[in-house]
């Protein structure tokens, strides 16, 4: 798909804002101290942090969704993890200059996470994403991403068209959400990509960091405004 000038930008969540890596971990590591056993090392963690309850559990613990243990696992690694979800979670560098330069160029932009209501409304203002004009979360629809269901909800509530907006994500998920919406995709390649090379998901770009986004609005003919000249009259 041919990029054009988006009315708004929106964006996954863990991985693509913000680094809530730190925060997962401490949550799935309390479990497995609780139990009398080591730490996981954080390093095994952070790839699985965008997959969540089903990444952190299977490298913890070793076991799936249909596993016997599974469900209480997630459970008290949920409890944690609302129990402190903002204590090592940061912005990524260059997020917060970025979303300021989407708002002075007219941009809107919101969030479409798979991260459930309970903890995305916890976490989103004390990162300082609260500016979002809309937040959809893994639960708001009856389906979460890959499933174009949430993309489509954000789009719905900032009244535009797919065709209008740019999904930005840090996993396959994230693109095929945004194509099966007939939405723009870019590739976040730093966020929690894992073991995968995101070049070979079929976005329809790849960036490197959160300012580059800037440039790919740029090239795609939507320019900043003009600078007032200091002497202009107001």
């Amino acid at each position: 798909m041919a990029l054009t000038p988006p009315r708004a930008v929106l964006f996954d969540l863990d991985g693509t804002l913000a680094d809530t890596a730190p925060d997962l971990a401490a949550a799935i590591n309390s479990v497995r101290v609780a139990r009398g056993l080591a730490p996981t090392p954080y390093e095994l963690l952070r790839p699985v942090a965008s997959a969540g309850a089903r990444g952190l559990i299977g490298v913890a613990f070793g076991l799936k969704p249909e596993d016997a243990g599974f469900n209480d696992l997630r459970t008290t690694f949920l409890d944690n993890y609302e129990a402190a979800i903002a204590v090592g979670t940061t912005l990524f560098e260059g997020v917060t200059a970025m979303l300021a330069s989407l708002e002075e160029r007219n941009i809107r932009w919101g969030i479409v996470t798979n991260k459930p209501a309970r903890f995305t409304d916890q976490l989103v203002p004390q990162i300082g994403l609260e500016k979002a004009q809309c937040v959809i979360s893994g639960d708001t629809t009856a389906h979460a991403k890959p499933h174009p269901a949430p993309l489509l909800e954000a789009v719905s509530r900032l009244s535009l068209r797919p065709q209008d907006c740019w999904y930005v994500g840090d996993d396959l998920r994230d693109i095929q959400a945004g194509h099966a919406a007939e939405m723009a995709t870019i590739a976040a390649a730093w966020g929690y990509c894992g073991h995968v090379e995101p070049s070979g998901w079929g976005a329809d770009a790849l960036i490197a960091t959160p300012l580059d986004l800037l440039k790919l609005i740029d090239e795609s003919g939507l320019k900043p405004p003009a600078a007032t000249p200091s002497n202009a009259v107001q």
